[in-house]
């Protein structure tokens, strides 16, 4: 499939790069429910993680999105209909989702921040995906333009952004997924790795599970009655547009290094890099327990693999998963 990226800051359509041109550009960058029977792939659904009927083949890419998550921000606008949801460290400790949608587009998305190094990385799992942003420091921008993805900031994609009235500049801006994506594309385009089904044997019962950046925090409860974990974020209920509270299927804390990048914010503060190739220690929850698993994740262009001690795959929940970067 021939990549239409556009280059947003020069106005020109930028050449698709081949997988070791790109894995150079990404390495460069780095020195400055439900019980499924299945594994959820090739399936649309009608709301995150539920599988309806066949797709064999992708109709398009996943669009990801930048979201603010700081206290001004919240609520958030369309987390709940999101596929996967990334959480990682940025400038002061502070946290930013990456919401990724593949099988249900919601009215409205937001707010949208800026992207940052890790995202290039982190998004060469998939192919060709779309990243809704609302812009970038301006010496990551060649990156992301040599990066095989589709960048749709405000200045390439005006009509499908908006400024809402209850919530202060830079807190605001909010996206309309079907004026950058047509329609949804199918699971198939979620090229993670990720496998859905049974849940492993073992684990330790886990009522309730925080985890910490340094100036941010996430909790997240296990609800029998939901069948998933309600999730909170520095303390706060995190809930949909009717006020109903968000509940992941699979939580998943996975250790990396985060390390300092050769980029900083307006301030001066260094933004943080953090990388999700490699391998290292995890846990997986789901059905109201803990399971202690490894992952690896060869290159940038690979999905992540979860594996228990003997190396058996390890199967998630079917519905929306969560993935938190915890530094290792």
């Amino acid at each position: 499939m021939t990549r239409t990226t556009r280059t947003w800051r020069h106005g020109t359509a930028a050449a698709a790069l081949v997988t070791a041109t790109v894995t150079a550009s990404l390495m460069a960058g780095c020195t400055s429910g439900d019980r499924p029977s299945d594994d959820g792939r090739g399936q649309t659904h009608s709301e995150p993680g539920h599988p309806e009927s066949p797709n064999p083949t992708s109709s398009g890419p996943v669009l990801a999105v930048k979201i603010d998550n700081v206290p001004a921000a919240r609520p958030q606008t369309g987390l709940e209909a999101a596929d996967l949801v990334y959480a990682e460290q940025v400038e002061g400790g502070l946290s930013r989702l990456m919401a990724i949608y593949a099988t249900r587009l919601p009215e409205a998305v937001g707010p949208v921040r800026s992207a940052r190094e890790s995202d290039l990385e982190l998004l060469g799992q998939f192919h060709e995906p779309t990243l809704a942003f609302s812009g970038a420091q301006r010496k990551l921008l060649p990156l992301i333009d040599r990066a095989p993805l589709t960048a749709e900031p405000p200045p390439s994609a005006a009509g499908a952004y908006y400024r809402a009235t209850d919530k202060a500049a830079p807190h605001n801006l909010y996206l309309r997924p079907r004026k950058l994506v047509a329609a949804a594309p199918g699971a198939d385009a979620l090229t993670t790795g990720f496998r859905y089904g049974a849940a492993p044997g073992g684990g330790t019962p886990e009522k309730s599970r925080t985890v910490r950046f340094p100036s941010a925090h996430f909790t997240f409860t296990w609800s029998a009655d939901r069948h998933g974990w309600l999730v909170s974020m520095d303390g706060t209920p995190t809930v949909a547009g009717d006020g109903r509270r968000i509940a992941a299927a699979t939580v998943v804390v996975q250790y990396v290094k985060v390390r300092e990048s050769r980029f900083h914010d307006v301030l001066g503060n260094n933004s943080p890099y953090t990388q999700s190739v490699g391998s290292g220690r995890a846990q997986v929850l789901r059905d109201g327990r803990a399971f202690d698993v490894r992952w690896s994740r060869a290159a940038a262009t690979d999905g992540t693999a979860f594996t228990t001690a003997d190396g058996t795959p390890v199967n998630f929940a079917k519905g929306q998963v969560w993935v938190l970067f915890a530094k290792a």
